[in-house]
């Protein structure tokens, strides 16, 4: 029976071997905030925009536009940086 297991895990790496180069857009939501074209393009340099989170806040992380972790920002030698508190398990759809 391991061998069948080590078979299949084999047989699942290969399938997945044309995947590993795709690329993926991540992105790192701080927070959001909603307001009117017109006060957007009074913004200037150094202005701030409030944004409906805290510091203490975990922030989403999204692949491809889509929900996948909770993370802490960091600091990684004076890089920003996220560490994964929560991965999204993704709701099977039923067809």
């Amino acid at each position: 029976m391991a061998e069948q297991d080590t078979a299949e895990t084999i047989g699942d790496v290969t399938e997945l071997e044309g995947l590993l180069d795709v690329n993926v857009e991540i992105t790192a939501v701080l927070g959001t905030t909603m307001m009117p074209v017109s006060q957007i393009l009074k913004l200037g340099r150094g202005a701030v925009v409030e944004l409906n989170s805290t510091v203490a806040d975990d922030i989403e992380i999204h692949a491809n536009n889509r929900l996948v972790a909770m993370a802490e920002v960091t600091v990684v030698e004076e890089q920003l940086g996220v560490t994964m508190t929560d991965i999204v398990k993704m709701t099977e759809s039923v067809t």
